[in-house]
């Protein structure tokens, strides 16, 4: 294999992803100008479920995803908190997780004293392998979190199919995939409950913030209680009888909700935009020995958070590492894998979550695998073949994705020359 590397850098200007503009600042100086800026009081009442923008922005945000409930949260992190909150989990459980994924996916299960129990993905979505979930289930088994990996779900119907088996609570960490859909059903609003995120590089974005949504009564009244203190109200709570439950300030403020209900109006045209470019960029990269092309499922909607390949080095004829510091070096936005496998951080590692203790993970004798192997797919994705590229977000236009895919080439073209 020869990595000689194309000693042409032409750069092209990618400019910041951000698209917000006029509409977003009018509803920001509209609240500062009426106030309040939060809403929120953590006491039984009109207004322990936040502000006038927060929950005019969760109806609009229930309306656009077909759903009965949304409560928002500062961050979705704090949401997926909640989301294994009002699923009840606790000391002495498991949860299912993918390792591929952003920490806070299986974090979310510690903070709840409970333990992330990790299953391979599919080498195709990237997303949860259900016979991988299949084997992990144990009698401890409370849920199974289906994160919808770089704008798509995997095999949602098979995991559903495991879940009603096993008796099990499905949560969607649907932080990349906002707009995505399965079967003609947005993903995020599949399973018991699903999270949104309006992180500063997601589809629609407000800073922070984020968004659970349910289809379950009780399941929302838990979140709404995890998100605002609800150790202090559940006494005076009308009708609640939905167990122990204690919270945090996990409240969306009114500004934040102002420039998220703006950006959810904006998601269609954005993910048009990207679903337009990566089909472009596809066709560019189409026939390429050695680049595997976005997999797409029959019946899924793919909205590219990221744009996605895996490379064979030998057939490719230069090695991964080559080809992303060649375009990096010309200024495309290109890197090599994703989030190192969860399991082998130091936090599972050393199994320590709290001080010194081993606490959840040697609770009542529970035992985990985390060792180094323990999600092959997931390892050969990371540090073999996995490559990313937001050249498809908007502001990007058809001429980045054509430059990207030219340089793509040439830098190829130039390692295989004898």
């Amino acid at each position: 294999m020869r990595e000689k590397i194309n000693k042409k850098p032409e750069k092209i200007a990618f400019p910041p992803v951000y698209h917000i503009d006029r509409r977003e600042i009018a509803a920001v100086v509209a609240v500062l100008k009426k106030g309040p800026l939060s809403g929120f009081v953590g006491e039984v009442g009109q207004w322990f479920f936040g502000g006038p923008v927060v929950r005019r922005f969760e109806r609009a945000f229930a309306r656009k995803f077909r759903v009965k409930h949304a409560v928002s949260y500062n961050s979705a992190t704090t949401a997926l908190h909640g989301a294994v909150a009002a699923l009840g989990v606790g000391p002495g459980d498991e949860v299912i997780v993918p390792p591929y994924t952003m920490s806070a996916s299986a974090t979310a299960v510690l903070m709840n004293g409970a333990v992330p129990i990790f299953a391979d993905i599919e080498a195709g979505t990237f997303c949860l392998d259900p016979k991988s979930v299949e084997k992990k289930i144990t009698k401890r088994t409370k849920a199974v979190m289906m994160v919808n990996l770089f704008g798509q779900t995997g095999d949602m119907g098979a995991l559903l199919r495991l879940a009603r088996k096993h008796k099990l609570g499905v949560i969607e960490d649907n932080a990349q995939s906002a707009g995505a859909k399965w079967r003609g059903r947005y993903t995020g609003t599949i399973g018991d409950v699903g999270v949104f995120s309006f992180n500063v590089h997601k589809q629609i974005q407000a800073g922070e913030g984020g968004v659970l949504v349910t289809n379950d009564k009780k399941l929302a009244l838990r979140a709404q209680l995890a998100r605002n203190h609800g150790e202090s109200v559940v006494r005076d709570m009308p009708g609640y009888a939905g167990g122990p439950i204690f919270g945090s300030n996990y409240r969306m403020t009114e500004i934040t909700a102002a420039i998220a209900e703006v950006q959810l109006g904006k998601l269609d045209f954005l993910n048009r935009k990207r679903i337009a470019l990566a089909d472009r960029l596809t066709k560019k990269l189409r026939g390429i020995p050695g680049l595997a092309l976005p997999h797409i499922p029959k019946g899924n909607t793919h909205v590219y958070y990221s744009y996605m390949l895996k490379v064979d080095e030998q057939e490719l004829g230069i090695s991964r590492a080559a080809l992303v510091k060649a375009l990096q070096k010309r200024g495309f936005p290109i890197g090599a894998g994703y989030e190192r496998p969860l399991y082998l951080l130091p936090l599972f590692q050393k199994r320590q979550a709290f001080n010194k203790t081993h606490f959840p993970f040697d609770y009542q004798g529970m035992r985990q695998d985390y060792s180094r192997g323990s999600c092959p797919v997931t390892e050969r994705m990371h540090y073999r073949e996995l490559v990313g590229t937001d050249v498809c977000q908007h502001p990007y236009t058809a001429a980045h994705v054509d430059a990207f895919a030219a340089a793509l080439r040439e830098e190829i073209a130039a390692a295989n020359k004898k």
